[in-house]
């Protein structure tokens, strides 16, 4: 349940989290890292994040929750205890590398690739090496990857570090809602687009391509009369959809074959897509050359010449959307959150090459 915790099946059907350090180590791990003191400039634990591969639950939505609560360069405490990185778009058997930062290597943890951190934590660790992960600074090891836990984590369990005004994305008056909407999302829309991807046959595929647009029919039904997934700012949900739309014309809808329509010929989903993509927090964590990058890229049983493709066209991210007549304020009580540090600062829009 995306407000409580707890695991989902993984593209391949079986248990996420029991290939996830979460699953072996419990969901709390994720909250032993608040201390205030440690590491390099203060920081207590280092959150390794991407702008790149599966966003919803795993990447994106991680450095939306954190840029929406955490971000704020004006919350001292927040920038004590925790700092993020971005490994670069591509990896291989190897895991995740530090390519694209000085020396290969990630600076304040001295790694060049992600897995380093995993093996510190559990020698011989046999599953994936997967991001969002938080890493403990002094140590070097991996707290928790369990990428559903982190979210919900720092909005919950690191609260007392987040700037603020930080919104709450899963109010307790739509909990029951945002938790049966956030996982009919999770499972039909950002795992289907990889159902359909990696679909070992065309029963798969046809399965999954099914459930994908069955759903997305049912979110541009629910989407055409209200400005947010559930109640009247942004939550947990919208969060959750927002990294599978925000691929879905570059990435999944030919790369992964989910062609039945693009996401620009789905009113009320695209004008919902560029609302959230328009709203600080989101769009601002949005990195369209280093996606396309990583998938084309990455997945060579998929396209084979490594061939990343020049379109689509990005700047209609930034048309009008009207969607501001439906009402709603997206973060309601709260504020929102400043720009993001020179760090943490993607290319503008229309980037269409990167170096990998």
């Amino acid at each position: 349940m995306p407000c409580r915790g707890g695991g989902r099946p993984g593209p391949d059907g079986k248990d996420g989290d029991r290939a996830r350090l979460a699953g072996r180590s419990g969901p709390r791990r994720t909250g032993a890292v608040r201390g205030p003191r440690g590491g390099a400039a203060g920081h207590r634990a280092r959150l390794q994040t991407a702008t790149v591969s599966r966003a919803p639950a795993r990447l994106v939505q991680a450095r939306v929750g954190s840029r929406l609560g955490m971000a704020d360069r004006t919350s001292r405490t927040a920038r004590r205890v925790f700092k993020r990185t971005v490994p670069g778009p591509l990896h291989d058997e190897r895991s995740w590398a530090f390519h694209l930062g000085p020396g290969g290597r990630d600076l304040v943890l001295g790694i060049e690739w992600l897995r380093e951190a995993f093996l510190l934590r559990e020698p011989g660790y046999p599953s994936g090496i997967t991001v969002p992960t938080i890493v403990d600074i002094p140590t070097g090891h991996v707290v928790t990857n369990g990428f559903e836990r982190i979210t919900l984590d720092l909005g919950s369990r690191w609260a007392a570090h987040q700037r603020d005004g930080a919104p709450d994305l899963c109010p307790e008056r739509w909990r029951d809602e945002i938790e049966d909407v956030a996982d009919k999302v999770y499972r039909d829309v950002n795992d289907g687009v990889y159902r359909c991807g990696f679909a070992g046959g065309r029963q798969a595929y046809d399965e999954a391509y099914r459930r994908l647009w069955e759903r997305l029919d049912w979110l541009e039904e629910r989407l055409a009369g209200r400005r947010y997934l559930v109640g009247d700012t942004v939550t947990e949900a919208d969060v959750r959809l927002f990294p599978t739309l925000v691929r879905f014309d570059a990435v999944y809808h030919g790369h992964f074959t989910c062609n039945r329509q693009k996401l620009t010929e789905l009113p009320a989903l695209w004008a919902c897509a560029r609302d959230l993509f328009q709203t600080p927090g989101f769009g601002e964590t949005i990195d369209f050359a280093q996606i396309k990058a990583h998938y084309y890229v990455v997945h060579h049983d998929i396209n084979p010449t490594g061939t990343v493709p020049r379109g689509p066209d990005t700047r209609g991210w930034l048309s009008p959307h009207g969607r501001e007549e439906l009402g709603g304020n997206p973060f309601g009580d709260g504020t929102p959150p400043g720009p993001p540090p020179p760090s943490e600062r993607v290319p503008p829009l229309g980037s269409t090459t990167v170096d990998v």
